[in-house]
């Protein structure tokens, strides 16, 4: 088993690593009132990555799930707003254009995602429902050729930026799972509006979308029927990418501490001279390597998305241990890690989104427990779960 990346993999990482070290990472605090990155989703574009999981005849890369991870990653060590505004682009909500939308909208919106001037944005949660999906009651009502869609969403990202919206909801009031579906909904139509907005501790806005009899035509119906199982297979994919920003942030933190207790004198010396320092940063390099591992294995298995078990297992650990190394990292920069002219302080905060957005982690532990209860382990025990 060859765990090293190729040649194209490593130019790949190095281009964008060039390019968040040198422009992103002293752009990083003008983005934390809210400000989208515009200035670096067109570095992106003209790069050629921000099209990275569309299709190579729409203009895009086509990248499978283990390299757009990899980008994800490399952006997060440095920027989290732009991490999280390129995983819109890169995440579920290209996937259900690529996949289901018609070829006249494919064709249309994808060109213009990889060019970076169409930003996507998926609508999901609700007032009332987040994870309980089964329980949303924005309702979209076939009329002939026409559907309309009343109801509303909550903590939307990318809402103002947004070019487009994938918007799930309930078709023709169908109750339960069965009933869910998909609509995309452009900029501009008539009855959608942007209300509401939420300043997150990361520097992202957030917004509520309401749809108040959003005439469209059927086209823009892209998943009618199984919506549900549907949403949650796309979903394994951004159980992956999300834990890639949480390595990515995790790392970038390590970094700075590394540096730092390197640099910084106490008592005539450096911090990081101290056993307790370095036992410290021992314990960071180890729980990041431990969770690249699971997430690297998960990103792996997809063909074309990722295992659900396995991805739930690194979504987790890479959340939770994002949260523990960016704090550790604040605490090693003493006084100085509390202040915004530290990146720690930036790191940090995002870290704090992982084990909220994307499946919480009290749900996706509940997954993983029933997978582990409800099937016998023979005499192989864990082997059996057919991982090795």
């Amino acid at each position: 088993m060859d765990f090293k990346l190729t040649d194209t993999q490593r130019q790949l990482v190095g281009s964008v690593r060039e390019l968040a070290q040198a422009n992103f990472r002293q752009r990083a605090l003008r983005w934390m009132d809210g400000t989208f990155p515009w200035e670096n989703i067109k570095e992106l574009a003209e790069l050629g990555v921000l099209g990275m999981t569309v299709p190579e005849e729409y203009g895009g890369l086509g990248l499978p799930v283990f390299e757009t991870a990899l980008i994800l990653e490399e952006i997060a060590k440095v920027c989290y707003p732009t991490a999280m505004a390129v995983l819109g682009e890169a995440g579920v909500q290209t996937r259900v254009i690529a996949k289901y939308a018609p070829e006249g909208i494919r064709a249309r919106i994808l060109p213009q995602v990889v060019s970076g001037d169409c930003i996507l944005s998926i609508c999901m949660t609700e007032p009332h429902a987040g994870t309980d999906v089964a329980n949303y009651r924005t309702n979209a009502v076939v009329k002939g050729d026409r559907v309309v869609v009343n109801g509303a969403k909550t903590l939307i990202s990318r809402a103002e930026e947004a070019g487009m919206f994938v918007v799930f909801t309930r078709i023709d009031g169908k109750p339960g799972r069965e009933g869910i579906g998909c609509v995309l909904i452009e900029r501009g139509t008539p009855g959608l509006a942007v209300t509401g907005t939420f300043h997150t501790m990361g520097g992202e806005n957030l917004h509520e979308v309401r749809f108040e009899d959003v005439e469209l035509p059927i086209e823009n119906l892209v998943i009618r029927e199984d919506g549900f199982r549907r949403l949650l297979t796309a979903f394994n994919t951004q159980r992956c990418l999300n834990p890639s920003i949480s390595l990515g942030l995790a790392e970038g933190a390590f970094d700075e501490a590394v540096r730092y207790t390197r640099d910084r004198p106490i008592f005539g010396k450096p911090i990081a001279d101290f056993q307790g320092v370095r036992w410290k940063l021992a314990d960071m390099y180890k729980d990041i390597e431990a969770a690249r591992g699971l997430l690297y294995r998960a990103c792996w298995t997809a063909s074309p998305f990722p295992d659900p078990f396995l991805a739930a297992t690194a979504k987790v650990f890479c959340n939770e241990m994002a949260i523990r190394v960016t704090n550790e990292a604040v605490q090693l920069h003493g006084g100085f890690g509390f202040t915004d002219e530290y990146p720690v302080s930036r790191l940090y905060r995002g870290a704090r989104y992982g084990s909220l957005g994307g499946g919480a982690s009290e749900t996706l532990r509940d997954l993983i427990g029933r997978k582990l209860v409800g099937e016998d382990p023979g005499p192989d025990g864990i082997l059996s779960l057919g991982y090795f």
